[in-house]
């Protein structure tokens, strides 16, 4: 297909139509698809996909294929854990292999483009897209971005990295509110993923909802078109989010809806999406000479330059399909699931003996199967989704295990059934207690400023630990969460995020043996006071003392000290980024470099030696940080810049190495460069942000 030719043949109102992306009601876009006035259409699939795309390549004037787009966010029919929770497998192969099988699903159906990944680093739980994203680290967020756009478009799936840039920054974790990231943060932290987005060869990008520093993001043509397009050398489609180009006039920054389609046409939107203001009002704008047709063309010619690169124009319904192996997907979902799951606490209480007689299973979560899925679920198998309570029945039988919600549901207070819940807990060896948030809490507009237990669960877990029964509390959420008063009471905590399809089963092979694999992608505050909370912050002129023993809350402190600290909380998190445990015991040592002075455009090897020092065979994920002691601009306290996943039976060590490369050290310097600047660095090598031994480099 030549592009060009193709441009040249098109009408005006035609180019404007492969601009404009639609949702459907049923089949009432049928006219607007012959006459070739839309390229994209969004939440459409199966038989109503088929239709749509049949109508645009065998029945328009210029048969160009559709764009068929859909949220899959974290699977389609087999869901995986939230991104959040998958953020915290420490794997990107594990994640890269979910997508693909997400995008090979959407597309039996098909679908050709999902608004995923998202690759907004947020360091504040209230927000409730914290579910869509993988946390708080900005080379985190950058491998896992990578490997689901690499995952999605091996499969013919064009992934769209969102939302450009700094929507993770929202004013007091709200959705759709302000942004305000000082230039360098913006460039070291915000704008890391969407380079190695672009790296990675995504296709498609999309604006963020946010104003930013006074400029809604899908009206600034200094990110998208200087920025993005420019310097960065993206060359796919940029398209709004949901109504962003008409909500610049409710931001105050465009008059009316002619006003806006241009600002986002300058800035360099390529595709509207749901509103109609280009198809309304560019063709008259162009007539006047207020747009100049340039814009346009260039708009059209990535729009269709997208379609090519899927293969569209060849093979417009999707590749050749010889069937989806369910089995396949399932045992992926269940691995992922393991790998996500976060052990943070536990006091001899797992893993449960297979000679339990009775299993007390309580709580609103234990059988909630649409929950456990979480948020951004359309296109669900319900029957491959596993609940914590169908997992023990099928390991233990129904004789063996007594369920009791306890909670009509997560955010009741109608504490009529916790009587019943105790029966059953005294009754019970031990209990496995199911609580957490509902899959309506977290995800887009589901921003919470109190991010504890909602409704009666506290109270709930209180009553079950005045039975003196050993408790296994299971958390299924969509953020981390003010766990304090959970910890105490519970003899084990595993963080299971929202773990989808698989989730119950896979929870019930780490009760009963399985190691778990999740390390923390954000950290979890000890209360909200403390948000934002977050590992790699600056050092400050007055340092507090991030060693000594953990304060609890309320204590009033000597406010004497004069310190970056508060006078009634610890400062620290209550567990910090990077942490989880594993049904063994590591120890590190004898921490060594190839060489203490490394040039500016050189390397280094780093090694520690990891010996499991317990009874079992278990997981460690070894985590690499460094810090850059004096620079041009203050530095973060640490910053992740390596990891492996390493496996070691009873007793045995192994020499963990690390390459560091000079340029992965690299940050915006007090003349807005790249630079890697010379000087001492420390570097550490531990099981999480907060512990590991350390030792001294120059770069020179």
């Amino acid at each position: 297909m030549n592009i060009s030719e193709l441009i040249g043949e098109m009408t005006l109102r035609e180019k404007i139509g492969q601009l404009c992306q639609v949702q459907p009601n049923g089949r009432d876009q049928e006219h607007r698809v012959r006459d070739g006035m839309v390229g994209s259409l969004i939440n459409v699939t199966g038989d109503d996909a088929y239709f749509y795309q049949s109508q645009a390549v065998e029945h328009s004037r210029l048969k160009i294929p559709l764009l068929l787009g859909r949220d899959v966010i974290h699977g389609f029919n087999t869901i995986f854990p939230i991104p959040l929770g998958q953020a915290a497998s420490f794997d990107p192969r594990a994640v890269r292999t979910a997508a693909a099988i997400a995008a090979r699903e959407a597309n039996s159906a098909g679908v050709n483009w999902t608004f995923s990944p998202m690759l907004d680093v947020s360091r504040d739980p209230r927000w409730g897209r914290v579910a869509e994203g993988f946390g708080e680290d900005p080379y985190l967020v950058s491998l896992y971005g990578r490997a689901m756009i690499e995952g999605y478009q091996s499969e013919k799936i064009a992934a769209c990295a969102k939302h450009f840039v700094g929507y993770g920054a929202s004013e007091g974790g709200r959705d759709y509110s302000e942004a305000s990231i000082p230039p360098r943060q913006l460039h070291d932290v915000y704008l890391r993923p969407f380079r190695e987005a672009v790296d990675a060869g995504v296709l498609t990008v999309m604006s963020a909802f946010t104003d930013l520093d006074g400029v809604p993001c899908t009206g600034n043509a200094a990110l998208i078109r200087d920025l993005l397009k420019i310097r960065m050398g993206f060359g796919g489609l940029v398209v709004s989010d949901w109504n962003s180009v008409t909500e610049m006039i409710t931001h105050g920054f465009a008059g009316d809806e002619a006003n806006a389609a241009f600002h986002a046409l300058a800035a360099g939107i390529d595709m509207e999406m749901a509103s109609n203001s280009f198809l309304d009002h560019l063709e008259n704008m162009i007539a006047g000479g207020e747009v100049p047709l340039e814009w346009i063309d260039a708009a059209v010619r990535r729009v269709l330059e997208v379609k090519q690169r899927l293969g569209l124009f060849d093979e417009p319904y999707g590749p050749e399909r010889t069937g989806i192996a369910a089995n396949d997907a399932l045992f992926n979902a269940r691995s992922l699931a393991h790998k996500s799951c976060v052990l943070l606490k536990n006091e001899a209480t797992l893993p449960l003996g297979e000679g339990i007689r009775r299993l007390a299973v309580i709580g609103p979560l234990a059988d909630a199967a649409a929950d456990q899925l979480g948020c951004w679920v359309f296109d669900a198998d319900h029957n491959r989704t596993r609940t914590v309570l169908s997992g023990l029945r099928e390991r233990l039988g129904d004789v063996r295990v007594d369920y009791v919600a306890g909670l009509p549901h997560s955010r009741s207070n109608d504490e009529a059934g916790i009587p019943h819940a105790i029966e059953a807990a005294c009754r019970a060896d031990a209990v496995v207690l199911c609580l957490g948030e509902d899959a309506d809490l977290s995800g887009e507009a589901h921003c919470r400023a109190h991010i504890g237990l909602p409704g009666a669960q506290q109270r709930l877990l209180e009553a079950i630990a005045g039975t003196g029964k050993p408790i296994v509390t299971v958390l299924m959420a969509g953020r981390p969460l003010v766990l304090g008063p959970v910890i105490e009471r519970s003899g084990a905590v595993l963080l299971a995020w929202h773990p989808g399809s698989m989730g119950g089963v896979a929870i019930t092979d780490i009760l009963f043996g399985e190691e778990p694999g999740g390390r923390l992608p954000m950290s979890l505050p000890r209360s909200v006071g403390q948000v934002p909370v977050y590992y790699n912050h600056k050092n400050t002129g007055r340092p507090p003392d991030q060693k000594g023993p953990a304060i609890p809350a309320g204590t009033p402190l000597d406010p004497s000290g004069f310190v970056a600290t508060y006078i009634d909380e610890d400062h620290r998190p209550l567990f910090p980024f990077g942490y989880g445990l594993s049904y063994t015991d590591f120890t590190y040592s004898d921490i060594l470099l190839s060489t203490d002075r490394m040039p500016a455009d050189g390397q280094l090897k780093a090694s520690v030696l990891v010996t499991n020092t317990g009874n079992k065979t278990g997981n460690e994920v070894v985590q690499l940080y460094v810090r850059d002691l004096v620079g041009s601009v203050t530095r973060p306290v640490r910053e992740l810049k390596d990891f492996q996943r390493i496996s070691l039976a009873p007793g045995e060590s192994r020499r963990v190495e690390f390459e560091v490369e000079a340029s992965d050290l690299a940050f915006c310097d007090i003349r807005f460069r790249q630079a890697v600047e010379p000087g001492e660095y420390r570097l550490w090598i531990g099981p999480n942000s907060a512990s590991g031994p350390d030792i001294l480099f120059r770069i020179e």
